[in-house]
């Protein structure tokens, strides 16, 4: 039967089944707000797995229900119609971050950097709160269109207790569970940093850090198992992310960071355009001043000893020229006025006429080269949203119109867009051209639907 009506909330549509319920597009009539109406099944459960379930979800949802962060998915209500429990929640216009890996889509370091960072922002927020989320995965981090990045399910991650069910099934995601978790002992945030880090490794890689065909082998490598560093699998990739993932899931929670604004400090390192090298311990950087001017005072004793040799070896030659005596004794000046003094030193070459000509020859040609390098700008205009790499690198979505600075020459663009082919055109950039594409995908494509936990 099609469910027409949740409590007063109307449903408009289905958009997406999970493990544990329906998520719905609804709107609610007081207000006339659209929301997410994701629902939870009390079915088949007895009454005191209800009163745990309920007891569990009402306070788990509160608990979310106090955390308003641009980066966590705000939820509005909730509440229980028969069988079926439900949260209302912001309804976003965007992608999971599970549906963008599952696409291809290879993300540059920066874009990894900034939706981790955000990601580790929201949970710092939450965790200063005393609420730990316990189920981060790519399917519960949304990206929105504006590329603002938003944590979703907070009060619904581990229900009705534990991190199991009587049935055996697991509440989470193994692959990306905190060892503490899988083990059955207390989690805090630093849980949510490990599970963060696994996130982090499937963006890098394209693969989860822990992989299986079983639920046991998974557990066990999630225990006792270390990931190769991200940067082996991905050539020429950025290594300092390689710290920050290996810190974020060290087995033991002492070891890694110590809170969510901790791991964000780093990621946020990571933006700041330098060499891609692993940061200098902090003691090397600490004596780097010092090791500079010792160098800058060994050059300047060095070229003082140089310009002095250089001094002595021109008056020696000077003195043994040829037909002049070094032990004879300088000629006195004459008392003539009419000799000419240039007479004195016949040896010493003319200045060249053309050397200010040259120079000016050279200027020009620079002049030049630098008005044929200044770049041109390139304008896309995608229908409908789709993301645009240039030259395979990512440059953003579009709309509204994406404009990119490019220098004269050949680039590759490319279209992308999930569940459509990618388009890739040639462009030919001429120095202060400006050239504008408009792009509108053939064929109307349907939502992919918001995956559930």
């Amino acid at each position: 039967m099609t469910l027409t009506q949740l409590g007063r909330y109307k449903i408009v549509e289905e958009l997406g089944r999970g493990a544990m319920g329906v998520v719905y597009k609804a709107l609610d009539p007081l207000i006339e707000r659209t929301v997410a109406l994701k629902t939870i099944s009390c079915h088949g459960l007895s009454r005191d797995e209800v009163e745990t379930f309920e007891r569990r979800f009402f306070f788990e949802a509160k608990s979310a229900g106090r955390l308003n962060h641009p980066n966590i998915v705000t939820i509005h209500d909730v509440g229980r119609d028969d069988d079926l429990a439900y949260i209302a929640m912001e309804f976003l216009e965007g992608q999971s971050l599970r549906e963008i890996l599952d696409s291809g889509i290879v993300l540059p370091g920066e874009r990894i950097a900034d939706i981790a960072l955000q990601v580790a922002t929201g949970l710092a927020f939450a965790h200063g709160k005393d609420v730990v989320h316990r189920d981060i995965k790519p399917a519960n981090v949304m990206v929105l269109d504006n590329g603002t990045v938003k944590i979703a399910d907070f009060g619904v991650a581990l229900l009705p207790t534990g991190s199991m069910t009587h049935a055996g099934t697991v509440f989470g995601s193994p692959k990306y569970m905190s060892p503490e978790q899988v083990s059955g002992q207390k989690v805090d945030g630093r849980s949510d940093i490990f599970s963060l880090g696994a996130v982090m490794y499937e963006m890098i890689t394209g693969l989860p850090p822990f992989q299986g065909e079983q639920l046991g082998a998974i557990l066990h490598q999630v225990l006792n198992a270390t990931p190769p560093a991200p940067s082996s699998r991905r050539r020429n990739f950025d290594s300092r992310f390689d710290a920050i993932v290996a810190r974020a899931m060290a087995k033991d929670p002492a070891q890694r960071y110590q809170s969510a604004e901790e791991m964000a400090d780093d990621l946020r390192r990571c933006l700041e355009p330098r060499d891609h090298l692993p940061a200098a311990p902090a003691t090397a950087r600490s004596t780097a001043p010092a090791g500079r001017r010792r160098r800058v005072r060994l050059f300047a004793a060095t070229a003082i000893v140089a310009v002095a040799g250089l001094v002595a070896l021109g008056f020696f030659v000077r003195s043994t020229a040829p037909g002049r005596s070094t032990s004879e004794a300088p000629p006195a000046k004459s008392e003539s006025r009419s000799v000419p003094v240039a007479t004195a030193q016949p040896d010493r070459p003319k200045a060249k006429p053309v050397a200010k000509a040259r120079t000016a020859s050279k200027a020009h040609k620079a002049h030049r080269k630098a008005a044929a390098a200044a770049p041109g700008l390139l304008k896309v205009d995608v229908t409908p949203r789709g993301e645009i790499y240039v030259d395979r690198r990512y440059r953003g979505s579009t709309p509204p119109t994406l404009e990119v600075s490019l220098p004269p020459g050949r680039h590759v663009v490319e279209i992308r867009r999930l569940g459509s082919r990618t388009r890739r055109l040639v462009v030919r950039l001429r120095s202060r051209q400006t050239r504008h594409i408009r792009y509108r995908f053939p064929i109307p494509l349907i939502e992919s639907p918001i995956q559930t936990p």
